[in-house]
């Protein structure tokens, strides 16, 4: 699907350092960084995914599986993921997280937590 709303500007490629450097550039361009606390970014980390929850919210499953097949839908979710996301990674630059190796050990505590092959009666 092409994003009508692609400018299509070159781009470094994507890895999360190149994206954490690329946000960290584009506060410091316009001296946001003193809103840059971990406070105001988990804020707006919640608010972004809000508005996330908010296309989904009246969905039914099967219309939730199918939101991505209505182009200005599809441009809203991704929008929405990327603010997540951006705001994601810009905390944990401040935190001094680090995102990946953050996630391979909640999976690996995940995989203990919960054995394959072990039947539960609820989701996690």
């Amino acid at each position: 699907m092409t994003d009508p709303y692609d400018d299509e500007a070159p781009r470094e490629p994507l890895d999360l350092a190149g994206l954490q450097r690329r946000l960290a550039e584009f506060a410091a361009a316009r001296d946001w960084q003193p809103y840059h606390t971990p406070k105001n970014l988990v804020a707006a980390l919640s608010v972004e995914a809000s508005e996330l929850l908010e296309i989904f919210q009246w969905l039914t499953p099967e219309e939730s599986a199918r939101v991505m097949d209505d182009p200005d839908t599809a441009h809203r979710v991704t929008d929405e993921i990327a603010d997540v996301l951006a705001y994601l990674v810009q905390l944990c630059e401040v935190l001094g997280v680090d995102p990946l190796s953050a996630l391979a050990a909640k999976i690996d505590r995940n995989e203990h937590r919960f054995p394959a092959g072990k039947p539960r009666s609820e989701p996690p």
